[in-house]
């Protein structure tokens, strides 16, 4: 049973609290502080709901899948805005629509009811308010499906600290702990140590990625991106993981990078990684002692 079903009154309370955050905007780390039924933020996102897309999803991580798939919504716009997103048309320019919470609502119930295994949250930094109020909604309809916070890492601690008791999955993208790179690629310069807090309070809250008969219900699941040129730095943010999260932490190394969108602008980023650059980060992730969800291990 998802956790926010055995707290509803938290639920509509914190839903409450956050949309006043709203009015001068402090729901990330860049606190913009702009009205957003007025104004427009660093991420562009007005104070109403705009979804990209929704449906079950088959490439997600084994344990989310399943038979039935991961019931994803994407959400328009982000608060990051990655030089090379591979989302750039929903993130950077805003492809979507504008829905209520009452339609977001009967998404998530229209996913359960297609026999999907979790609702899957993808980019809600900038709408959490707005989430909240739906799933309160929707488990007053008979949502039972477990909550997944499918994150680029980048997340106001605040936030992240009344969300406790709500969210079932974390599952925040780890991107770099060069602050150079931060700075060049993601305009956010503080990323590492903001990723840092904001991993351990996920981890306090939710513990270890756990499931029952193959599927994750509950715990942490933290995807890494191998990026070209950076190897040494995805060491770093292995050894963070493995000493200060755990070492049974579910870490998805990813091979995908592909240079999209602005990429090519910045020659140490405009080619793939090569698979020795892979092997290499894979081999040091087992050397620390890491050893769930990398290189086909499910392990769940």
């Amino acid at each position: 049973m998802a956790v926010y079903l055995d707290n509803l009154r938290l639920l509509k309370e914190r839903a409450e609290e956050l949309y006043s955050l709203l009015e001068e905007c402090r729901l990330c780390p860049r606190c913009c502080g702009v009205n957003r039924f007025r104004e427009l933020g660093y991420c562009k996102a007005p104070a109403e709901l705009v979804v990209s897309s929704y449906g079950p999803h088959f490439g997600e991580e084994a344990p989310l899948v399943g038979l039935g798939g991961s019931g994803t919504i994407f959400f328009t716009y982000c608060n990051l805005l990655c030089v090379f997103c591979q989302n750039y048309d929903i993130s950077h320019l805003g492809y979507g629509e504008v829905v209520s919470e009452e339609d977001l609502a009967e998404f998530m119930l229209s996913l359960q009811r297609r026999g999907c295994h979790n609702i899957n949250l993808v980019t809600p930094t900038h709408y959490v308010p707005q989430i909240l109020k739906a799933l309160y909604i929707a488990a007053t309809r008979g949502l039972k499906l477990p909550l997944v916070y499918n994150c680029g890492g980048y997340e106001s601690l605040e936030v992240i600290k009344k969300l406790k008791g709500i969210v079932d999955i974390y599952m925040p993208d780890v991107k770099f702990f060069d602050k150079k790179a931060c700075k060049l690629y993601l305009n956010a310069p503080n990323y590492p140590e903001v990723v840092r807090a904001v991993l351990k309070e996920m981890h306090s809250q939710v513990g270890d990625l756990v499931g029952k008969d193959g599927l994750a219900v509950r715990g942490l699941l933290i995807r890494h991106l191998v990026m070209p040129n950076y190897v040494e730095d995805s060491k770093k943010i292995l050894d963070f993981i493995a000493r200060e999260i755990s070492k049974n932490s579910y870490v998805n190394i990813m091979f995908q990078y592909r240079p999209l969108y602005r990429a090519g602008e910045f020659e140490e980023i405009a080619r793939r990684p090569t698979l020795q650059e892979y092997a290499e980060v894979v081999a040091y992730a087992e050397k620390v002692g890491l050893w769930r969800g990398f290189g086909g291990r499910e392990a769940l």
